[in-house]
């Protein structure tokens, strides 16, 4: 099975960047669905970016623009930049990949204040 761990969320002011990052417990270059999710407390979890293994990418139109997902097949690590973040924004963040089925890692609080 594959292990995520979530890192780099914390408080942020508006306007401001974070980059999170994802440690996967294995080689991550076989897997070509990676991808980042967030929910908000009492909201539905929600799809915010994808990537493929040949580096495509994919965003939601809340994020696009501001976010850039990436990925670093050497240190099996997903990373995603945000810039210009929102209060909007203030959520977990979930790593997810799929290898034969989907995983999911911790999350990490991501907050932005006004």
């Amino acid at each position: 099975q594959v292990q995520l761990v979530e890192s780099g969320g914390g408080l942020v002011q508006a306007g401001g960047s974070l980059r999170l990052s994802c440690a996967a417990s294995g080689s991550i270059s076989s897997i070509n669905a990676m991808g980042w999710y967030r929910q908000a407390p009492g909201k539905q979890r929600e799809w915010v970016a994808t990537i493929s293994s040949g580096g495509s990418t994919n965003y939601a139109s809340s994020v696009k623009g501001r976010f850039t997902i990436s990925r670093d097949n050497a240190k099996n690590t997903m990373y995603l930049q945000m810039n210009s973040l929102k209060p909007e924004d203030t959520a977990v963040y979930y790593c997810n990949v799929f290898l034969y089925r989907n995983y999911w890692g911790q999350g990490t609080q991501v907050t932005v204040s006004s």
